[in-house]
C-alpha cells in the first residue's frame, strides 16, 4: 500500500512525498523528476537517512526519475517491533520491492547504495526474486556480506603472506563492527555525545561540507540500525550464500581512501559480477556528500547505456589504462596542440576522460579535441587562448565551467624554450619566458583551482616542470629559473591545497622528443645561428628518441598516486638524486662549455 502527500522532506527541495507500507512498518518516500523517465532508486548507509543523497539526487533528476527512501528504523520511516530479527536482509528485501513497485510498477528500476544501502543492494541485485524488477546496480562503500564471507574463507583455509595481510588489515578496519555487536553500549553512545557530535566529526574527518549531514534523527537512528549489523553480519559471514551471483549489470566505485573497507575486498568480484565495470575515485567514505558531482556523471553514464545501448558510455569506449579513474571526468591541458600536452590530451581521452584541449594554436588545438574523441574521449573541445593573458585565462575559465563543469584535472603544461648566457638575455626575452612558463602556470592554478576549492569535491593539479628546474646550466638561465618556479609553486600549493583534497604534482621531463627545441629562441645570435643550433638541437633530441607519450604516462600515473615531484627520464632522475646528495658535482659539470 502507499499513499502520498505534497509536501517534500527537508533538504529535499520540490520533491514529491508518499509513504509505503510493507511488513508492518511505514517508509518515508521522496521523488525527484518526471515519473515517466527511467527511476533511479537510491538507499542510504549507516547511520544514515536519505538526505545524505540529496545533493547527487538534485543532479540526476534533471534526467530521472530519482528515488529515495528512508531505511526501516530510520529518518521518517517507522521501526519494526521488536528490533531484534526486524532488520535481516530479507525484510530489507521485501522494502525495496514495495518501494520499487509503488514508484516503478511497470518497468525494472536502477539501484544506487552507498554503505549499507550498498549491502542491502548486492542482498536485492542476486537474490532470485528480484529478478526483473533491477536493470542496473551501482555500488559504493558496501560489500556484499556473501562476498565478504566467502573473501575471509578463501584466505583462512588457504593462506599466504599476502592474504593473511589483507585479513589482518580489514579485521582493523571493521573495528566498528565488534563494537555494534556490544549490547546496550552503542545504543547509550549514539543517544549520548556520540550522536550530538557526528556531523562535526564528519566535516573534520571526512571533508564534507559544512552542514552537509542531516542531524535530527541521528541519535534514533544510529541506535536502532546497530540491528542492520546484529542481525545479518555474523549469519551470512558463517555461512554465505553459494549462488550469490549479480544477475543485472553492476558498477563499482571504490574510494581509494574508505577508512572502513579495504580495496581487495573487491578482488575476486568478476566470479560474482560477470557484467562489472570499475571505477575509483580518491575520496573517504562518505562519496555522496563530499563528490556528488562524479557520482552524478558515473550514475548517468551507468543508466544511459543500459537504457539506450547505442548510446555508447566511456567505460565501453575507453578500456584503456586508468579507465576506472578518469572515466566521465573533465580534464583541461594546455600546450595540447603538440608533444607532451597533445599526448597528455590523448592518453586522458583513452583512458575516458572529458578532454578540454588548448593551446595559442587555434587549429592545432582542434585538431587535438578531433583525435581524442576518436581514441576514447566522450566528449572533446578545442580552446584557443594564450595562458599568458590573464583576461582570456579567467573568461576561458567561465566559459568552461558554464559549458562543461568544472574541471577535475587540470593540466598546466604550456611551455616555451629560451637559451643563451644571462648577459646576452634581454628583459623582453625574460619577460616571454616567466609570462608563459610562470604566469602561464599561476593563471591556471589560480582561476581553476579557485574553482576546484569552491565546489568542495576535490581535484588535482599538474604542472609541467622540468628538469632544468634543479639542473644548473649557464646556457638555460631563463628557462631554468621559470621551471625552478613552477616546481616550487607546485611544493607551495600542494601544501595549501591539500586540506581541500585537491592534489599537485610537479612533472619533470628531461630530454623529451617533442618539437619545442624547433621553436626555442637562442639569445645573443644571428637569425642564421639560431635556425642552425634550433635544427641542431632537434637531431639531438630525436637522436634521445624519448616519447611525450611516456611523459603523458607519468603525468596520468602522479595524479592516481598523488604524487609530488616527478621526474621521469633516467637522466631527469639522475639529475634529481644529484641535486639532493651530490649538488657540487652538478656545480661542475655547469660550468663546463657546451658544445654548438
Amino acid at each position: 500500500m502507499s499513499g502520498t502527500s505534497g509536501a517534500g522532506p527537508a533538504g529535499l527541495a520540490g520533491a514529491r512525498e508518499r509513504w509505503v507500507s510493507t511488513g508492518g512498518v511505514e517508509l518515508c518516500v521522496a521523488e525527484l523528476g518526471e515519473a515517466g523517465r527511467p527511476t533511479i532508486v537510491l538507499v542510504h548507509g549507516y547511520p544514515d537517512s536519505k538526505e545524505v543523497w540529496s545533493e547527487v539526487a538534485e543532479r540526476l533528476a534533471t534526467r530521472f526519475h530519482v528515488v529515495l527512501y528512508d531505511v526501516r528504523g530510520h529518518g521518517r520511516s517507522t521501526a519494526p517491533q521488536p528490533l531484534r530479527g526486524g532488520f535481516t536482509l530479507e525484510k530489507l528485501t521485501d522494502d525495496f520491492l514495495a518501494v520499487a513497485d509503488a514508484v516503478s510498477p511497470d518497468r525494472p528500476v536502477h539501484l544506487v547504495g552507498h554503505d549499507w544501502g550498498s549491502v542491502q543492494g548486492w542482498e536485492f541485485a542476486t537474490v532470485a526474486r528480484t529478478e526483473g524488477r533491477i536493470a542496473s546496480f551501482t555500488s559504493m562503500s558496501g560489500p556484499s556480506l556473501d562476498h565478504f564471507g566467502h573473501w575471509i574463507k578463501k584466505r583462512m583455509t588457504r593462506p599466504t603472506p599476502r592474504r593473511t595481510a589483507q585479513l589482518l588489515g580489514q579485521g582493523a578496519k571493521s573495528w566498528y563492527v565488534y563494537l555494534l555487536h556490544t549490547p546496550v553500549l552503542p545504543e547509550l553512545a549514539w543517544r549520548g555525545p556520540l550522536g550530538k557530535h557526528w556531523p562535526a566529526i564528519l566535516q573534520r574527518l571526512e571533508k564534507v561540507p559544512s552542514g552537509a549531514y542531516p542531524t535530527a534523527s541521528l541519535p534514533t537512528d544510529a541506535a536502532r540500525g546497530a540491528w542492520l549489523y546484529r542481525d545479518n553480519v555474523r549469519p551470512r559471514l558463517r555461512r554465505p550464500r553459494a549462488d550469490a551471483y549479480a544477475h543485472v549489470p553492476v558498477q563499482l566505485i571504490t574510494p581509494t581512501g574508505d577508512a572502513f573497507l579495504s580495496e581487495r575486498l573487491y578482488d575476486d568480484l568478476e566470479r560474482w559480477a560477470p557484467d562489472l565495470v570499475r571505477r575509483t575515485l580518491p575520496a573517504k567514505h562518505w562519496v555522496p556528500r563530499s563528490r556528488p558531482d562524479q557520482l552524478a556523471a558515473w550514475i548517468t553514464d551507468f543508466v544511459t547505456t543500459r537504457e539506450e545501448p547505442a548510446a555508447r558510455a566511456p567505460e565501453q569506449r575507453a578500456p584503456g589504462k586508468y579507465a576506472d579513474r578518469f572515466g566521465g571526468q573533465l580534464v583541461l591541458v594546455t600546450g595540447a596542440a603538440s608533444g607532451i600536452g597533445r599526448a597528455t590530451a590523448f592518453a586522458f581521452a583513452e583512458a575516458g576522460a572529458r578532454v578540454v584541449a588548448v593551446d595559442r594554436d587555434g587549429g592545432g588545438a582542434t585538431r587535438t579535441a578531433e583525435m581524442a574523441r576518436l581514441v576514447g574521449a566522450p566528449e572533446a573541445w578545442g580552446e584557443c587562448v594564450d595562458v599568458s593573458d590573464e583576461q582570456a585565462m579567467e573568461k576561458l575559465a567561465a566559459r568552461v565551467a558554464a559549458e562543461y563543469g568544472i574541471v577535475d584535472v587540470l593540466v598546466n603544461n604550456a611551455g616555451i624554450g629560451l637559451s643563451g648566457a644571462f648577459l646576452d638575455t634581454s628583459a623582453e626575452d625574460w619577460k616571454r619566458v616567466l609570462d608563459v612558463n610562470l604566469w602561464g602556470v599561476i593563471h591556471g592554478c589560480r582561476i581553476f583551482g579557485r574553482q576546484m576549492a569552491e565546489r568542495g569535491q576535490g581535484g588535482h593539479i599538474v604542472n609541467t616542470a622540468s628538469a632544468a628546474a634543479y639542473l644548473p646550466s649557464k646556457t638555460l638561465p631563463a628557462y631554468s629559473t621559470s621551471k625552478a618556479a613552477v616546481l616550487m609553486l607546485s611544493e607551495c600549493l600542494r601544501a595549501e591545497l591539500a586540506a581541500k583534497s585537491i592534489g599537485v604534482s610537479a612533472i619533470c621531463p628531461g630530454i623529451v622528443n617533442t618539437n619545442i627545441t624547433a621553436t626555442s629562441r637562442f639569445a645573443g645570435v644571428d637569425e642564421a645561428e639560431e635556425k642552425r643550433r634550433q635544427e641542431r638541437s632537434s637531431r639531438l633530441y630525436g637522436l634521445r628518441n624519448f616519447p611525450p607519450e611516456k611523459v603523458a604516462d607519468a603525468i596520468l600515473r602522479a595524479v592516481v598516486r598523488n604524487e609530488a615531484v616527478v621526474p621521469v627520464t633516467p637522466e631527469s632522475k639522475g639529475a634529481l638524486w644529484m641535486s639532493r646528495f651530490a649538488p657540487r658535482t652538478l656545480r661542475a659539470f655547469a660550468k663546463l662549455e657546451p658544445p654548438l
